[in-house]
């Protein structure tokens, strides 16, 4: 497995895909005016600085969102909604961003929440590891709204589950462990379960890897086999920069295996009904700016 803290991988294509679907699932939540309970339970440092030490060990933000940036300064045609909805954020942490500059402050799930909420808001945000989390806590008491975020050094899976149902009935959480314990995956379907026992109508989202691991094979379909039972919908969307070698994982459909983490995925369960059509367009432009074989893909499935 990938060596874990999230530092070491901040901005890559996981990221570019997940806080794509993040943005757009709270932009399309936040059209109400009713308070929304905002939950990370794996909120790792919040921001990342990709000229640091740690990312700059893999490097992995040159195919994920450094690709991108210098993939819009030479787009032609405006970008799909989504992704410029995306690279708007980026922008806003770092003003103008240079072409090939490596001094980029990247937004983790935690400051990008925390930029998007509103005063009637709250969000609280888990993390485990004692160095992140003291990272965490400054970096959000920095930011807007610092008065009603809640940074919580605790069991994500666990103490997640204390604010669910909120006061106003209306929440997303964002549930993406590092996956590096095999038990990680067993324990983010059982809780889905417990959390859509305790409020059915929460907007979730999971993000996992593609790897070549029985346990991340099947993960999608048992998280939306926990969301058929509850008569929930879901939604399911993959993205895979390039193909791997012997050994690898398919995506949904395929026949060519994939090795490494160069693919992941999201499952949203109680998605925004706008979701699938603007990752109808979202999904094939990020293949094309993230592609780096011809059989970079994405899919995208959900049960309406």
């Amino acid at each position: 497995m990938f060596s874990y803290r999230h530092a070491f991988h901040a901005g890559n294509h996981a990221d570019v895909l997940k806080h794509t679907v993040l943005i757009a699932t709270l932009e399309y939540l936040k059209q109400k005016e009713v308070a929304l309970s905002l939950i990370d339970t794996h909120a790792g440092n919040g921001l990342y600085r990709l000229d640091g030490d740690f990312a700059q060990t893999s490097n992995e933000s040159a195919s994920g969102i450094q690709q991108l940036l210098a993939y819009a300064a030479n787009a032609t045609e405006p970008l799909a909604p989504a992704v410029q909805q995306y690279l708007d954020q980026i922008t806003s942490f770092n003003g103008e961003i240079k072409p090939g500059t490596k001094r980029i402050v990247y937004p983790g799930s935690p400051a990008l929440l925390q930029h998007l909420m509103r005063p009637q808001d709250q969000l609280h945000l888990f993390e485990l590891q004692p160095a992140d989390m003291r990272a965490l806590q400054g970096n959000m008491a920095q930011g807007p709204f610092a008065n009603h975020t809640h940074v919580w050094h605790a069991d994500g899976f666990k103490d997640s589950l204390k604010f669910l149902p909120p006061p106003s009935r209306r929440a997303l959480v964002l549930c993406d462990p590092s996956y590096e314990l095999k038990t990680d995956y067993g324990q983010v379907s059982q809780w889905l379960s417990d959390a859509l026992r305790k409020f059915a109508t929460g907007t979730y989202i999971i993000w996992y890897p593609v790897i070549p691991r029985p346990e991340a094979h099947e993960l999608p379909r048992k998280l939306k086999t926990i969301a058929r039972q509850a008569g929930k919908s879901w939604l399911h969307a993959t993205l895979a920069i390039k193909t791997g070698g012997k050994s690898g994982v398919q995506l949904p459909g395929e026949r060519a295996e994939r090795t490494g983490m160069v693919a992941s995925g999201v499952v949203v369960v109680n998605p925004p009904f706008v979701l699938r059509e603007q990752l109808q367009q979202a999904l094939p432009e990020l293949v094309k700016a993230l592609g780096q074989d011809h059989v970079a893909a994405h899919t995208l499935e959900s049960s309406a």
